[in-house]
């Protein structure tokens, strides 16, 4: 094929497929194949992808369910503003409000045992990543995401928010022990 050709016999599609162009479309496809059952099986059997369920909810209703249990598992608080840290019962429901420019409440959870975190958003799109563990999730104004989550180390994590929410997004962290 060739740029100087009249327009007509340009056409790509009316050339003659060369044996090696015919092979590597083949292997191109192929390896596309691959990788795509690949995806499927890591999907199944990885454990890489948290299975989370999301509600929609209103503000008004969210924040009365955490602070029921702000009110109900409150331990101590910390930091200069006052942040209640919460310590929830094994295999409670737990509940932590993303807004601009802090999580609330700070969590205290016990190592290996299950709870239902649930998630959502006052304002704006913010991004929960916890630290130093791989779990992001897009956390949504008006929606409520639940995760369950099982410690399975003691520490201090660190929850940082991975979505540009403003001028204060470097700011904006949080924190979960477990004990």
């Amino acid at each position: 094929m060739s740029a100087i050709l009249p327009p007509s016999d340009r056409l790509w599609w009316k050339q003659p497929l060369d044996r090696v162009e015919g092979t590597w479309i083949l292997i191109a496809f192929i390896w596309c194949m691959i990788m795509f059952a690949m995806m499927v099986g890591w999907h199944i059997y990885g454990k890489q992808n948290l299975s989370t369920e999301t509600y929609k909810t209103t503000r008004e209703l969210f924040t009365a369910k955490t602070q029921a249990v702000v009110d109900k598992y409150t331990v101590r608080t910390e930091t200069d503003k006052n942040i209640p840290v919460v310590r929830p019962p094994a295999g409670s429901d737990v509940y932590l409000i993303s807004r601009l420019w802090d999580w609330w409440p700070i969590l205290e959870l016990e190592k290996d045992k299950t709870y239902r975190l649930h998630l959502t958003s006052m304002d704006y799109n913010h991004g929960f990543s916890l630290q130093p563990v791989n779990i992001n999730i897009q956390v949504v104004p008006g929606y409520e995401h639940v995760v369950k989550v099982t410690p399975n180390q003691s520490g201090i994590f660190s929850i940082i928010c991975n979505e540009y929410c403003g001028i204060g997004h470097a700011n904006m962290v949080g924190r979960i022990y477990v004990k």
